[in-house]
């Protein structure tokens, strides 16, 4: 491969905020999937991610549409999705880094990617990493324009009023929020030079246990909201965790949910490994009962029932399904609420028409 820009790359990043930045700037959704470089030199292609790892092999299907819609000699920066149902699944894209050939082969069949492209860095001799923003992107929509699926150019504007009615209606179906970028600005490689402003919402949760923090106290609280399973069952999904409290606030969370601990194990909804020890500490699942995909069918760090008497307000970014992504913050305890008015409805989301027309 003999590019202007030659991998291993690392792309140029964003620096969040909590107020939407207004001025000089082009507004872009921000994508929930894989950071995604591709290098193309004729035949030879390579897509590398946000740590400059390959992800080529684990995407096989893109590799016959790049030679097909991307120019014989470029380097594009952009973002790995997968369309399902209603929205963006990152469950699915996340299946899809698997070790072995033959899986990942069906379920390139099955759950096909798709490669959202949001910049240029060079285009046949050209390195055009020096160029403002605004002319990469007036290059990339000459290229681009108009590519069906699975190669695809993001939704983008310098329309700040449109950004900020995207950005409220960007809440869900695979979106994360909104990117603000400088029309005037260069690509600075691993520098944080953008602005990404994400939703951040409120969700009231049932506190069914808590994990010992390492230095003593509550490490992070056990989340759960009521919904039903596939069989139509009324049971409590366990969709994440709450943590990053400070001393102080772990010996007190400790002190206050320690009466909860009394019978917690008598009736409670989730079904777990270690019942009846003397620590009465139970496996955690991202799955009630079952142990995480991740942790090679062993069960991960031990945690604490707790009678589902408490609900806690918390504050988080993004989802999967009915899982948190990142751990939650804590904003309060709800003593006005009961625990069987904490739904799982609380998570659904609305597919902006955005995304509809986007992916079809």
């Amino acid at each position: 491969m003999d590019l202007p820009v030659m991998p291993p790359v690392k792309p140029m990043l964003a620096k969040a905020s909590k107020e939407f930045p207004e001025g000089n700037y082009l507004y872009e959704p921000k994508w929930d999937g894989f950071r995604c470089l591709v290098f193309r030199d004729g035949a030879e292609v390579e897509f590398t991610s946000r740590n400059q790892k390959p992800l080529g092999r684990y995407f096989p299907e893109l590799l016959e549409p790049v030679l097909e819609h991307l120019p014989p000699r470029c380097v594009i920066d952009g973002e790995l999705v997968i369309p399902a149902g209603s929205g963006l699944d990152f469950d699915l894209l996340q299946q899809r880094i698997h070790p072995a050939k033959t899986r990942v082969e069906m379920l390139s069949r099955s759950t096909p990617a798709n490669f959202v492209a949001f910049d240029i860095l060079a285009l046949d001799d050209l390195d055009l990493r020096d160029l403002p923003m605004e002319a990469r992107r007036d290059t990339l929509v000459k290229l681009l324009h108009g590519s069906p699926a699975p190669i695809l150019l993001t939704p983008a504007t310098s329309d700040s009023e449109l950004a900020v009615d995207w950005f409220e209606r960007f809440d869900g179906g695979g979106f994360d929020g909104v990117m603000a970028k400088p029309l005037d600005g260069t690509y600075e490689h691993d520098k944080r030079t953008q602005v990404k402003v994400k939703h951040r919402r409120t969700v009231d949760c049932v506190v069914a246990g808590y994990s010992e923090h390492k230095n003593g106290g509550v490490g992070s609280l056990k989340l759960g909201l009521f919904g039903t399973d596939p069989d139509g069952n009324d049971v409590l999904h366990h969709v994440g965790v709450c943590s990053a409290f400070s001393a102080s606030q772990r010996r007190t969370l400790a002190a206050e949910l320690r009466p909860l601990e009394d019978n917690a194990d008598v009736g409670h909804p989730w079904r777990f490994v270690g019942a009846g020890s003397e620590s009465s500490r139970i496996a955690e699942v991202r799955v009630p009962g079952m142990p995480s995909r991740w942790s090679g069918g062993k069960t991960s760090a031990s945690w604490i029932p707790l009678r589902c008497e408490r609900v806690v307000e918390v504050t988080c970014e993004n989802f999967s399904g009915m899982r948190f992504r990142h751990p939650a913050r804590f904003l309060r305890w709800r003593e006005d609420k009961e625990p069987q008015e904490c739904l799982t409805g609380q998570l659904s989301q609305t597919t902006p028409v955005e995304l509809a027309d986007l992916f079809g």
